[in-house]
């Protein structure tokens, strides 16, 4: 029986993460909720590895948030994922865990990188400043797990997954992610006759990957993928995405169909855009063996079912 442990089990990627691997009995799961276990505190950390001695190790946790919240909370963002990543992993090395997958965030490269970004263009430019902490944090995380490696040998690396969405999604319109804002923006303005107004030109373009898309390749590099495999490429880390993308502009046109919304989209072109485009490069995830399964219209109809199932909790 593999002891695994899941940080950040409770969150979209934590939860999706934690049905994949409950269906595989070869996995006993230790699951600790944030009222359980401050990641934050690196006593109560140590002790949990110490007593609980896991064999596998998947870091989900961390403080997450849309452009509006990573510029304003920046402070937060880099100081509470730099402890949680850094507890977490010195952790893992200080009690012998077999295997540590660190999951970073597409945000870690260049604003102006060549499309597609391939993994070796970290660190070959300036990041885009509104989310400049947080990416900055995540590249701490890739950069603990390639040393712990280089330094002691540890079975530690990362996963670089593109933008995500699906259920338990954070559809708090202060702090989200653009696809959740759009799909909680739409709605309440179907119910309400409204005009959906969107931050920016439209013109970005990104790529999106459903949740349960990311866990599948999390399960299959767990238990095919070794750090040896990527760090003999020559890279820290492998992208994970879907290899297309789409403007945001015509995101919100195919979630106003979903959703049935016929009214007014405007577009506030004084608000920030970010980053022009983000489309990883996959192929070394596809030469690893894994691909993504799920479309990106019918992966928006499942998050959409969902949210409606939520909404009357999600909006108080």
């Amino acid at each position: 029986m593999t002891k695994l442990y899941i940080a950040g089990h409770t969150g979209m990627v934590g939860s999706a993460v934690k049905s994949k691997f409950e269906a595989d009995e070869e996995f006993s799961l230790l699951l600790r909720k944030r009222k359980e276990l401050n990641l934050l505190n690196q006593t109560d950390v140590y002790d949990f590895f110490r007593n609980e001695k896991p064999d596998v190790v998947i870091v989900a946790a961390a403080k997450v948030g849309g452009i509006l919240a990573n510029n304003t909370y920046r402070a937060d963002f880099i100081y509470e994922n730099l402890v949680i990543e850094t507890n977490v992993i010195h952790s893992a090395f200080k009690t012998g865990v077999r295997k540590l997958i660190f999951l970073g965030s597409s945000c870690i490269y260049p604003k102006f990188a060549p499309q597609p970004i391939k993994e070796e263009y970290l660190l070959e430019g300036k990041l885009e400043y509104t989310n400049e902490p947080y990416a900055i944090a995540k590249i701490a995380g890739i950069k603990l797990c390639e040393n712990y490696y280089l330094q002691h040998g540890c079975n530690f690396y990362s996963l670089m997954p593109t933008n995500l969405y699906g259920p338990r999604d954070n559809f708090d319109l202060k702090t989200s992610h653009v696809l959740p804002a759009l799909i909680r923006k739409f709605h309440e303005a179907k119910l309400n006759n409204s005009v959906v107004e969107i931050w920016g030109s439209g013109k970005p373009k990104r790529e999106f990957l459903y949740v349960e898309d990311l866990a599948d390749a999390i399960y299959f590099f767990t238990k095919n993928i070794d750090a040896k495999d990527i760090y003999d490429l020559g890279i820290s880390h492998i992208n994970v995405g879907t290899g297309e993308d789409i403007a945001i502009g015509e995101l919100a046109q195919l979630i106003a169909e979903i959703i049935g919304f016929e009214g007014e989209i405007k577009y506030d072109s004084t608000k920030p855009d970010g980053t022009p485009r983000k489309l990883l490069d996959v192929s070394r995830l596809h030469n690893f063996g894994w691909k993504h399964k799920t479309s990106l219209k019918e992966g928006l109809n499942k998050t959409y079912d969902w949210f409606l199932k939520n909404y009357e909790r999600l909006k108080k």
